[in-house]
């Protein structure tokens, strides 16, 4: 009977812890359903999960599930969830009373503990590098703007320190009272230097040398013309300096050059007899280049220049060039010019007539051109400079040669020296050919000059 009584009240002892049993586990998963785990890897806020509609805030429960499974302990026991890995090294044991699987934290060997900061930094080490706190997130992402500002701003100043600023380049401009000038007006102040007592030799010389580069246009020409230019360039030909006759021939010959007003105002002007001076005299070398220049451009294409230039003996100023040592450099100009007028006569008459075209014929037909340049023997001055070892001279003076040879056969034919010279030539250009088709080249500049010398030989 005792033994009885006692295994009853054992039964109901046990019935009673087991109900307690299961009210304080109850209460316990409650309780820790409240809690936010101190070291969650995520920890959502209101402000960081809604969204610029205004939606309702994420859950707990539509979290990643990925994130929810790395268990981050402390030195407190902490319940563990199904599924949660714990960090190596923790300390984990089973709760009797409530049959809950705990972890924590063990002490360090020297008893003092790591800071939140580095126990944390020791964990990332040991997880996965792409979770991160939404926290560390936010300071990592304004570390990155802070640095991306350092390097904007150090590039603004860098700019800063090549370029000024617009505000500075106009009160500069402002300052030196910046103007853009016309052509008319920079001549004017050009002319009005050059005419000035007041100016040095050297700036004359510049002023010449700034109005040939405008000149050039057809344009400014007659307006260096209407503006009195002309005739103190032409009354410069006279000058006993010579830098200031040079650049006096060089302005005018860039303001004759295909301009037909400009050309009749310098030859009425008086400018033809002043450069056939220049050209008869002794001068220094670039004074008569510049002289033959202006000569050249007021001859071409104006048939009544060229009739006064036959008039005044030009052709004589211009074979006495061949005559006077140092001049070798004003040979082949010389023989151009002749060949050019020549040409540009044949050329005419072999045109189309028009009204226009027949009376300019009848100009120059009053041009004695060819019959004075036989007469005064230019046939033999022309052919003996093909001695000369420049090809490009060589192919000035046999295109000279062959519009000649309808008036000089005669005076060819019994020239020995010419002979020897285009046999020579012959011989030369036939190697320099040849060479020239071995390297693929079948139409050459070597071939052209000897088909230029075989030419005047069959017709001799």
């Amino acid at each position: 009977v005792a033994m009885s009584h006692w295994t009853g009240l054992l039964s109901t002892a046990a019935k009673v812890n087991l109900l307690l049993l299961v009210v304080s586990v109850v209460f316990s998963r409650s309780s820790l359903s409240d809690r936010v785990p101190e070291f969650a890897l995520t920890k959502i806020e209101e402000n960081d999960i809604k969204d610029d509609s205004g939606k309702e805030p994420i859950t707990e429960d539509d979290a990643d599930s990925e994130d929810l499974e790395v268990f981050y302990p402390t030195h407190r026991w902490q319940t563990l969830r199904p599924g949660q890995a714990v960090p190596a090294g923790s300390h984990v044991r089973l709760n009797l009373q409530t049959g809950e699987r705990e972890a924590k934290l063990t002490d360090s060997e020297n008893g003092r503990s790591d800071t939140t900061e580095e126990r944390r930094r020791k964990r990332l080490g040991k997880v996965d590098s792409n979770s991160f706190t939404s926290q560390e997130l936010k300071k990592a992402l304004a570390k990155m703007k802070e640095s991306e500002k350092a390097e904007r701003k150090a590039h603004e100043e860098e700019v800063r320190k090549k370029f000024r600023p617009i505000e500075q380049l106009k009160e500069e401009f402002e300052k030196l009272n910046v103007k853009m000038e016309t052509d008319y007006e920079i001549m004017v102040k050009l002319i009005s230097k050059f005419n000035s007592s007041a100016s040095t030799l050297d700036e004359k010389v510049a002023a010449l040398y700034d109005l040939e580069y405008y000149v050039h246009q057809v344009d400014n020409a007659k307006d260096f013309l209407s503006m009195g230019g002309l005739q103190l360039v032409i009354e410069g030909l006279n000058s006993t300096e010579a830098a200031l006759k040079e650049h006096a021939a060089f302005v005018l010959g860039a303001a004759l050059s295909s301009n037909p007003k400009v050309q009749i105002e310098a030859i009425e002007g008086g400018a033809l007899q002043k450069l056939l001076v220049i050209l008869a005299t002794e001068q220094p070398l670039a004074v008569k280049k510049k002289a033959l220049f202006a000569l050249s451009s007021m001859l071409r294409h104006f048939p009544y220049a060229q009739q006064q230039f036959l008039k005044l003996g030009g052709l004589q100023v211009l074979r006495s060039l061949f005559r006077q040592k140092g001049m070798e450099t004003l040979y082949v100009r010389v023989v151009t010019l002749l060949y050019d007028l020549i040409m540009e006569k044949m050329l005419l008459e072999d045109s189309q007539h028009g009204d226009q075209t027949e009376e300019k014929i009848q100009q120059y037909r009053q041009v004695k051109l060819v019959p004075a340049v036989v007469e005064q023997d230019w046939c033999v001055v022309v052919s003996n400079l093909l001695a000369m070892p420049e090809h490009d001279t060589r192919e000035k003076v046999l295109k000279t040669v062959g519009v000649l040879m309808a008036f000089c056969k005669e005076r060819y034919r019994g020239d020995q020296a010419l002979s020897t010279t285009l046999s020579l030539l012959r011989s030369e250009y036939e190697e320099l050919a040849a060479e020239e088709q071995r390297e693929g080249d079948k139409d050459g500049y070597f071939k052209e000059l000897l088909g230029s010398v075989n030419t005047i030989i069959q017709e001799l």
